[in-house]
């Protein structure tokens, strides 16, 4: 080959190695289980990019062995393209299923990177020095990632066997699962339908064990997500995504009397559900038992079932069924030309009735009707406090039936929601009894009364009354004790609570900071935000400064300011800031762990808070060198 051709070849080679590191910066970003190796080869492949342009424009020729070496980078670069397209899309279920083996694959063109780069010597290439630098950095990383194989998240391949495993997985397993496969929003989820359809077209109808895992796990997770966001909406560009065919209807979706794709699913007082038009003629007809179980029915309520309604919705749209048409005469408008709530008031009024007068079976089914309608919508909010319930529902919480006390509970939590409802309930003695729930009830009861006066301590007067009312000690039990949630629930009603001022010196006599250091030292436990915020909040009161100033916090917090997120890194300044005015020690203990470095490095680049923060500290440490200077 002449050296004409040589140069030739030598150019095309760059050009190549060019495009490709472009293509793989403008790649959209990962959001799924391989987010951090993905974010990771694209940021140092995106590295590579000055060599290649800047030798194009030297105009120089390549050397055989240079050559060589950048077919191999070519090489590694196709391969890392190819296995990023891949892993930046279709199912996210199954690629967190198939983790173990994408690490693999990150891994090997991790090496096969590594190998080319080695083989390049930068002597013969003509570089400008910071080119160099930055090239030989890069191949650094690379050589760091090669001899470390990223360790996989154990704590969620805890949560996914447990999701397989159990019929009705804990809620706090199945919002991590979302959380961590960004399976978040119902988009997410009719993508991840389309995904998994796709799938199972593409392997010709054998799709072995693992889609009928995937297909479980990811009823699950479906089902968690429609509760949490039950509104469904689809943009145009989405729908004419959507593929054409005659799909097998799920059982779960077909009425159990008409066998036909439910369009307006309810339950009856059984938990069974059925087409709303089929379960009231078998009703008309003057029957008092559900048709699938033969029990018989305490009341005729009829609930929608959203979640069902959602999931159908989704199912068709994922399927190209077109969505089943609203029956308009199935509501009756009795508010006389009012807007019309799906809940009427009769039906209000039967259940309102069973907590007055029901046994303890019919108190508790109508408790828990009302808790499901009180959370659907706004204007079931309005109608149930409005026709009297909240009173009735403060009464059950003393219940002795700890379900009862539970649905009663999270019923006022989900009417609570409402701003003028606050006040009815506050205004109907709740508080203590809330209080009480928090203490003795059960763990998912004691939860949402967490929740609950957290929604109630908005409104500033009252604030002071749950603090009176000695929910504090309560709070700072469950978060010692609870589920990840629990501990969610009690942190944000203690911070709110520990605005007023009497309420923090209350939080600190109950004990509060050690339980917040514990926190905030254990970073895999999901809670260092709240702990922070907490503290941050306490540290302006005199009696939470000097009880945070015993619990050795200084090297913690200089910790976060080095290596915490953008809000921690600005509480953690707060409260180092309060501790350290007018206090030589723990001023002095900063200096000696190295405050001061990290300090500037926030002065530079934190909130506007922490900046503040951060310089008038910086500020302190100065006056001690100046002291320091005068004294020798």
């Amino acid at each position: 080959m002449g050296p004409m051709e040589d140069s030739q070849e030598g150019e095309l080679l760059l050009s190549r190695l060019s495009e490709l590191t472009k293509a793989i910066s403008e790649l959209s970003d990962c959001r799924n289980v391989c987010k951090k190796m993905y974010g990771n080869l694209v940021r140092r492949a995106k590295l590579l990019s000055p060599l290649f342009e800047e030798l194009r424009d030297s105009d120089e020729g390549l050397d055989d062995d240079v050559v060589k070496a950048f077919e191999s980078l070519r090489l590694g670069l196709d391969s890392a393209t190819q296995l990023l397209n891949s892993v930046n899309g279709g199912s996210k279920l199954y690629l967190a299923l198939q983790r173990e083996k994408i690490a693999q694959k990150f891994h090997l063109v991790t090496e096969q990177i590594e190998a080319a780069l080695s083989e390049i010597h930068y002597d013969k290439l003509n570089l400008s020095e910071e080119v160099r630098e930055q090239i030989e950095l890069v191949h650094a990383q690379f050589q760091r990632a090669k001899e470390r194989i990223d360790t996989l998240d154990l704590q969620l391949d805890i949560d996914l066997a447990t999701a397989q495993k159990e019929k009705e997985p804990d809620p706090a397993v199945l919002k991590r699962l979302s959380e961590k496969l960004h399976l978040k929003t119902i988009n997410d989820i009719k993508k991840e339908s389309l995904a998994f359809n796709e799938m199972v077209i593409s392997s010709n109808g054998d799709p072995g064990d693992c889609f009928e895992k995937m297909a479980s796990l990811f009823k699950k997770i479906k089902d968690w997500v429609l509760t949490e966001n039950p509104q469904v909406e689809t943009s145009e560009g989405e729908k004419g995504l959507i593929k054409h065919r005659s799909p097998v209807i799920p059982d779960d979706f077909r009425c159990p009397i008409s066998l036909e794709l439910m369009k307006d699913p309810v339950i009856v007082s059984t938990g069974q559900t059925y087409e709303r038009s089929c379960i009231q003629k078998w009703l008309d007809a003057g029957h008092k038992t559900c048709p699938k179980t033969q029990q018989t029915l305490l009341h005729t309520a009829l609930t929608p079932n959203y979640v069902l309604k959602s999931l159908i919705a989704l199912w068709c749209e994922s399927n190209g069924v077109e969505l089943p048409k609203k029956q308009a005469n199935c509501r009756s408008k009795k508010s006389g030309g009012g807007s019309v709530s799906d809940c009427d008031r009769a039906a209000i009024d039967a259940l309102l009735e069973k907590l007055a007068n029901g046994n303890i079976e019919q108190q508790r089914a109508a408790a828990g009707e009302l808790r499901l309608l009180a959370k659907r919508n706004a204007d079931n909010r309005v109608c149930i406090a409005e026709a009297g319930a909240i009173p009735l529902l403060v009464e059950l919480l003393s219940s002795p039936d700890p379900r009862t006390q539970e649905h009663a509970v999270t019923a006022l939590l989900n009417l609570s929601i409402n701003e003028s409802n606050k006040g009815t309930i506050v205004n109907a003695g709740a508080i203590p009894d809330i209080v009480d729930v928090l203490k003795n009830g059960s763990m998912e009861a004691r939860e949402n009364a967490a929740a609950t006066l957290f929604s109630l301590s908005v409104i500033d007067e009252n604030k002071v009354a749950i603090g009176a009312a000695g929910a504090i000690p309560a709070l700072i039990t469950l978060l010692c004790v609870g589920t990840p949630r629990g501990k969610k629930d009690a942190a944000t009603a203690i911070f709110n609570l520990s605005i007023y001022q009497g309420n923090k010196a209350r939080a600190v006599k109950a004990g509060i900071v050690t339980p917040l250091m514990r926190l905030l030292k254990d970073a895999g436990g999901g809670m260092v935000d709240e702990a922070l915020a907490i503290l941050a909040i306490l540290a302006s009161h005199p009696e939470g400064k000097t009880a945070i100033g015993q619990a050795e916090p200084i090297p913690v917090l200089v910790e976060v300011i080095r290596t915490g997120s953008p809000r921690n890194r600005e509480n953690s300044a707060a409260v180092l800031w309060s501790l350290c005015t007018g206090d030589f020690e723990q001023l002095k203990l900063s200096k000696e762990l190295g405050a001061e470095e990290a300090l500037k490095e926030l002065s530079e680049n934190g909130t506007d808070r922490a900046k503040r923060k951060a310089g008038n500290i910086l500020e302190l440490l100065n006056q001690i060198e100046v002291g320091a200077t005068v004294n020798t």
